[in-house]
């Protein structure tokens, strides 16, 4: 398993990823996101890959998408994180996490924090941001599908994660 930039390589894989209803209460679909990366040069398409399979998907997003959530200027937004529901209970979301800070090192060197917002009825994906190391500083924000819960990831403390 590896993370690697959105290319159109992958667009197919992109056209056939799937999301249940449910995941999609809490998260965008990759079509949506490669479509607003193309007019946003800080938001960045990034693929869970197995073997060459898309089997997860996220974006990071660099200034105006980290605004309503940290003052930070050298923090990136994770966001519309998901698992292709046909790869759900395979460990890939913890895993893309765990290695989430070394991929952020090295291809953003720049910055220091990864920041998310995760909906307040979403247990399961605030519990995998835990053991994942991310922290619940106790900030709350209203979004558009209800309340979310502020995280945040110091990559200068991370390699404590295991």
């Amino acid at each position: 398993m590896h993370l690697e930039r959105y290319s159109d390589l992958y667009e197919s894989q992109i056209k056939h990823y799937q999301l249940t209803k449910e995941q999609l209460q809490f998260t965008g679909t990759p079509v949506e996101s490669v479509l607003v990366s193309k007019d946003d040069e800080d938001y960045y398409p990034i693929l869970v890959l197995d073997d060459e399979e898309l089997v997860g998907y996220f974006v990071l997003h660099k200034r105006e998408g980290v605004a309503p959530y940290s003052n930070n200027q050298k923090a990136l937004l994770l966001r519309t994180f998901s698992t292709d529901y046909r790869h759900q209970g395979k460990g890939y979301a913890k895993q893309s996490l765990l290695v989430l800070p070394t991929f952020v090192k090295i291809h953003f060197p720049e910055i220091n924090e990864i920041v998310l917002a995760v909906n307040v009825k979403n247990g399961a994906a605030q519990n995998l941001y835990l053991k994942c190391g991310f922290n619940d500083e106790g900030v709350r924000k209203m979004g558009s599908h209800g309340e979310l819960i502020i995280m945040n990831l110091d990559l200068e403390e991370s390699n404590a994660i295991k």
